[in-house]
């Protein structure tokens, strides 16, 4: 695969494993900066704004669900997860990389109505921070 269409795989697999659909990109940045070591800033770059566009479609997703009072009625309010994310706003969206709460915690970001562009900084952040780390290890 050349240069251009790693990067383009890089996107694509680093937009698809933010949303709820499985998948890992981890792998697919390990394997391009293997292959294309000059390509290290490109690589991480485009794998945290994949990665945090694919968080911000789950957000979306959040977004549009029901009002926050019909679905506590019908929980009896029991959702100890979307008070984790009221009590600490969009700087918990820091953790929106981690496997299978990173999904549900853009959901809940987007269903409590946080501010989108905080939500999309704090997700960038994170997922840079663990790309660069995954990117440093290999290098």
């Amino acid at each position: 695969m050349d240069e251009q269409s790693s990067l383009i795989a890089l996107f694509t697999s680093s937009f698809l494993a933010a949303t709820l659909l499985p998948g890992g990109s981890e792998a697919v940045l390990a394997r391009v900066l293997l292959a294309y070591p000059d390509l290290h800033w490109h690589a991480l770059v485009l794998a945290t704004i994949g990665n945090t566009l694919g968080g911000m479609s789950s957000y979306l997703i959040g977004y549009f669900l029901p009002n926050e009072q019909a679905i506590l009625k019908k929980s009896k309010n029991n959702l100890r997860g979307l008070q984790w994310v009221r009590q600490h706003g969009s700087a918990i969206l820091l953790l929106s990389w981690v496997p299978l709460i990173g999904d549900a915690l853009c959901v809940a970001a987007g269903w409590l109505r946080i501010h989108w562009l905080s939500a999309a900084i704090y997700m960038a952040i994170g997922k840079f921070a663990r790309y660069w780390i995954i990117a440093t290890a290999i290098s």
